[in-house]
């Protein structure tokens, strides 16, 4: 990953907590950007943003989810939704494994 110091521990971060809350995830590349999959189905995806200044991760069925409506953005998008993180410091670890959870449970 060619980002920098603060963005990559920021996407360093989100993925482990990816593949720990969802084991059976398959973290696949397209566009040079992770992107997960779950039982074959896109899942989400992360992206670095520099000229907006975070790190997006975004939820192919984001506009499914029900909790945490203030932490997710969906401006200008159709079916994503998104947590943005600026560092690893500021990220709310509870509200992204309750996201990961909830997403993961609209695949059941």
């Amino acid at each position: 990953m060619r980002q920098s110091e603060a963005f990559q521990a920021v996407l360093m971060h989100c993925m482990a907590t990816i593949e720990a809350v969802i084991p059976t995830v398959e973290l696949r590349y397209r566009y040079a950007i992770p992107f997960y999959y779950y039982y074959d189905k896109p899942f989400c995806y992360l992206n670095a943003s520099h000229k907006k200044g975070f790190v997006d991760l975004g939820f192919y069925r984001g506009f499914q989810l029900k909790t945490h409506q203030e932490f997710l953005v969906g401006t200008d998008r159709t079916m994503v939704k998104s947590l943005q993180f600026t560092t690893v410091e500021t990220l709310d670890q509870s509200v992204l494994e309750a996201v990961l959870l909830e997403a993961m449970a609209l695949y059941a």
